[in-house]
């Protein structure tokens, strides 16, 4: 594993332990990089309306918008979850990373056993949804 990847694991780790999720007991976490080397981190905050809870990887990516990070500057993404099962991003983050970064980027999810699992952006969400 590279250095940029376990910096990013141990990130993502760090958000998970401070995510909310009274609800589901659902803890993850998600840290980004960027072109520019900058990075961003997220966890999922959940709400009693279900609807509105934000992952975790929504959560990064719109902290690194506010930082003026634009659509195709983040170049890897890593979500930390807090159970022995690997899962990948749900549909909404899925269309959401597809906006902000480059088809052929790597989106890797690690569990609390150190296992992982590494997905280009295009391979989660072949033929997404864009808009002209």
């Amino acid at each position: 594993m590279s250095d940029q990847i376990e910096q990013l694991r141990e990130l993502a780790k760090a958000s998970a332990a401070v995510a909310y999720a009274p609800y589901s007991q659902f803890q993850v976490g998600a840290a980004l990089m960027t072109k520019a080397g900058e990075i961003f981190t997220g966890c999922n905050v959940e709400n009693a309306s279900y609807g509105l809870a934000i992952c975790a990887e929504r959560n990064a990516v719109t902290t690194a918008v506010t930082a003026g990070v634009k659509p195709g500057d983040i170049t890897e993404l890593v979500i930390y979850i807090d159970r022995e099962e690997l899962f990948s991003p749900c549909g909404a983050c899925r269309q959401f990373i597809s906006e902000f970064m480059k088809s052929e980027s790597k989106v890797t999810a690690f569990n609390m056993n150190g296992d992982s699992k590494t997905w280009t952006v295009a391979g989660l969400l072949p033929d997404g949804f864009s808009m002209p």
